[in-house]
């Protein structure tokens, strides 16, 4: 092998394991394999703590859309899964909740929006104090929200075995109960970022 590309190989598989935060463990050999340490370490990069079947068990259904995500919309992220970890929920609730805030309010904590308001709704999930969901203030709490919408799934018989949309439209009775499909993918990436960290 060339040493130019073998030194560039060997430099290439620490600036990974020094950039994520990985060490493949001390060598322990004078002369290690320079393609067992790259295995070692594309291995513990790529070790995402989620069982990635869990989060989509079903597949995605039709084009996938996805948004480049502020710091409030990421830490709004992070409010969903730490109450679905809260109500006692697993990595697929996580999905169907953030594919649902994705469609419903892009991951922004939304208010009264005026004219451009759909009747009363408001928050993470676009829920409505006249319809029981809580009061403002509750549901512009991102876990107040999340346990709120985390509890009508829990209701519904077998929503684990079903699509993701079907499984967030029959709790948000929405207008446009496709459209919570084409966040799937995007829910998911994200709760395999977040889940553990």
């Amino acid at each position: 092998m060339n040493t130019t590309i073998l030194r560039k190989s060997v430099l290439g598989i620490a600036g990974l394991a020094f950039a994520g935060g990985v060490f493949a463990g001390p060598v322990t050999e004078a002369h290690a394999n320079p393609v067992d340490a790259k295995a070692a370490a594309v291995v513990q990069a790529d070790k995402p703590g989620v069982d990635k079947g869990k989060l989509i068990p079903h597949g995605v259904q039709g084009k996938q859309s996805h948004i480049d995500l502020g710091d409030e919309q990421t830490a709004n992220v992070k409010a969903i899964i730490a109450a679905t970890k809260k109500s006692g929920m697993d990595e697929r609730a996580a999905v169907v909740a953030i594919a649902t805030a994705l469609q419903e309010s892009k991951l922004e904590n939304l208010g009264h929006l005026g004219e451009r308001n759909d009747h009363d709704s408001q928050g993470l999930f676009q829920q409505r104090p006249s319809s029981g969901w809580g009061t403002v203030e509750q549901i512009t709490d991102p876990e107040y929200s999340t346990m709120a919408f985390l509890k009508g799934l829990k209701q519904v018989d077998g929503w684990k075995d079903m699509p993701l949309t079907e499984a967030a439209q029959t709790v948000q009775v929405s207008a446009y109960p496709d459209h919570y499909a084409q966040w799937e993918k995007q829910a998911a990436d994200l709760v395999a970022k977040h889940w553990n960290s």
